[in-house]
C-alpha cells in the first residue's frame, strides 16, 4: 500500500494551518498543491505533514505546518511579486505555487540581488543580518523568527518610507539556522 501524500496535505492544511487561523486564501491553496514530502529526506518523507519539524539537512528543519502557514501569511504573498527565500525550501515552494517569482539562497549567503517585495526564512536567528533588511524593495516584507531564550517571536519587517520598521506578529519555537545560533558568554 502507498501513503496518500495528496490526503495527508489536505489534512495537514484542515487540522493544523486553518484551525491556526491562518485565513490567507492564496496561501491555503498553495499549502494544498506544494509537495512537502519531496523535500524530505528518505525514511521521513511520511512525516511530512506531521505536526513536527523535519531535518531535511543537516542543522536545516523545515518549519512546522502551523508556523510556515502563519509566517506566509503574515507576509500577504500575492502573484507575481519578487520573493528571496533564506533557507526556506518548503516556504518557496508555496510561493511559486501562489505564482510568486522566487530566488533561493542559503541562510549564509548574501542576496544576489537587491528589492524583494518578500523575503521569508525559514529557521530561527538571534539576530536579523542587515544585508537581508537591505534586500527589501520599498513596501517590502520580510518574516523571520528572532529567538533568545527556548521560544522566540515571528518579527515582520517592511521598508516604508525608506525606513525599516518591525513588529512582532505571533510566537513561534524553531531550530535556529547554523551560524545564527546564540554566541557563547562567559558566566561565573
Amino acid at each position: 500500500m502507498t501513503f496518500d501524500y495528496q490526503a495527508a496535505r489536505l489534512t495537514m492544511v484542515e487540522s493544523q494551518v486553518r484551525t491556526s487561523d491562518v485565513t490567507d486564501l492564496f496561501v491555503q491553496d498553495a499549502m494544498r498543491l506544494a509537495p512537502r514530502e519531496l523535500l524530505c529526506p528518505a525514511g521521513k518523507k511520511e512525516l511530512a505533514y506531521a505536526d513536527a519539524e523535519i531535518e531535511y539537512a543537516p542543522g536545516l528543519w523545515l518549519l512546522r505546518p502551523r508556523a510556515i502557514g502563519k509566517l506566509l501569511q503574515a507576509l500577504k504573498p500575492r502573484p507575481h511579486e519578487t520573493v528571496l527565500a533564506i533557507a526556506a525550501p518548503y516556504g518557496a515552494q508555496v510561493l511559486k505555487q501562489i505564482g510568486c517569482a522566487c530566488d533561493e539562497i542559503a541562510a549564509d549567503k548574501t542576496p544576489a540581488k537587491d528589492k524583494y517585495q518578500v523575503i521569508v526564512v525559514e529557521g530561527a536567528v538571534t539576530d536579523v543580518p542587515a544585508a537581508w533588511c537591505a534586500a527589501l524593495a520599498e513596501g517590502g516584507r520580510l518574516a523571520v523568527i528572532v529567538r533568545h531564550g527556548p521560544m522566540g517571536k515571528t518579527r515582520l519587517y517592511e521598508r516604508a518610507g525608506g525606513q525599516i520598521v518591525w513588529r512582532e506578529v505571533f510566537d513561534a519555537a524553531a531550530p535556529f539556522l547554523p551560524g545564527f545560533e546564540p554566541k557563547a558568554q562567559f558566566a561565573f
